[in-house]
């Protein structure tokens, strides 16, 4: 089969022939049809990510048909058009993950290819409203929202939800979900464009990152502070969230693409009985909780740009410059 095959750090991608993975018992193997990007993508091939080994096949988002099962799968799910959870053994503890968890694309092959072999149990029916392309863009993004927003969050209809740095795929899809379920969302971006994009989207307005005394201009414009944020930057710009943050309100990251998180005036927390929730991608019932969410609002997640598998080099560096807004996905089959 054809795959992208990383072969070291800091190496471009390589399209090339590789022996085509056969279903182990228990595994399925999916015929590809669209993968796409995520920055996880880009930490492991600069070297910025745990437990690398080379070569890899990177990707973790995927949709596809279920071309052969494997010993012990039921053969009804052969030719099914499904998407892929890239969560896998995430154990018994639904609050935490447990050490064996694992994400599609390192250490195992991952979904830059035209096949690929994953345990039966992680794949779930493609929504029938959605193309290969548009599915293929749910699975890693989608589950990490939800999660944040739903399971760690426990957001609630008519609540005010802030966003930050939207454009990326979870904080898009974080932005449709909220939407979806009657909350009033606005989001921050470094992007005008990005903003208004957003608004087309369903936000209520929003504010650049870079506009002096941003929080206490953005609370006004609001209403009042938020009673969620989601976050994936960290960094210094952490205490301006607890500024806009409401008393009671709930505060959700699920990355530090900004690093550290300076010192914070514990005042800002306790006085105003701030919960700080951290968040990493989902249990097997938040992915299934997702997917159904899409399903009964008929939400369609927004990609940037569909680009041939061959082009994944090119891919790579698009979301390296932050430029997307939605997810940019590697087309397979057409």
């Amino acid at each position: 089969m054809l795959a992208l095959v990383l072969d070291g750090i800091d190496q471009p991608l390589q399209l090339r022939e590789v022996p085509k993975p056969a279903p182990a018992p228990g595994e399925v193997q999916v015929r590809l049809q669209a993968a796409a990007l995520n920055h996880r993508d880009v930490w492991i091939q600069k070297g910025q990510y745990a437990g690398l080994k080379f070569p890899i096949i990177l990707g973790s988002d995927g949709a596809g048909r279920v071309s052969a099962v494997g010993e012990s799968v039921e053969p009804g799910l052969l030719g099914q058009e499904v998407l892929i959870n890239p969560g896998q053994n995430w154990g018994d503890n639904p609050a935490a993950q447990a050490r064996s968890f694992t994400i599609l694309g390192l250490p195992q092959d991952g979904t830059f290819a035209e096949y690929v072999c994953v345990p039966a149990r992680v794949v779930q029916a493609k929504p029938t409203h959605l193309s290969f392309a548009q599915a293929a863009a749910l699975p890693l993004g989608g589950v990490t929202a939800y999660r944040a927003l739903f399971t760690r969050a426990a957001l609630q209809p008519g609540e005010r939800v802030l966003i930050s740095g939207v454009g990326g795929g979870v904080a898009l899809l974080a932005l449709q979900m909220a939407v979806a379920v009657g909350a009033e969302v606005w989001v921050t971006s470094g992007s005008a464009e990005k903003i208004a994009k957003a608004v087309a989207l369903g936000a209520r307005g929003g504010i650049s990152y870079h506009t002096e005394k941003w929080p206490a201009q953005l609370t006004k414009e609001a209403g009042g502070g938020f009673d969620v944020v989601v976050d994936s930057a960290a960094g210094p710009g952490f205490n301006d969230l607890l500024d806009v943050a409401a008393p009671g309100a709930r505060i959700v990251f699920y990355g530090g693409t900004q690093g550290a998180i300076p010192q914070v005036p514990p005042a800002k927390i306790f006085w105003k009985q701030l919960s700080i929730l951290g968040s990493t991608m989902g249990t097997e019932q938040d992915f299934a909780r997702m997917v159904a969410l899409f399903e009964q609002h008929q939400l369609v997640p927004a990609i940037d740009e569909i680009l041939p598998l061959a082009s994944g080099e090119k891919a790579l560096r698009r979301m390296e410059q932050g430029l997307q807004f939605g997810k940019i996905i590697l087309q397979i089959l057409e």
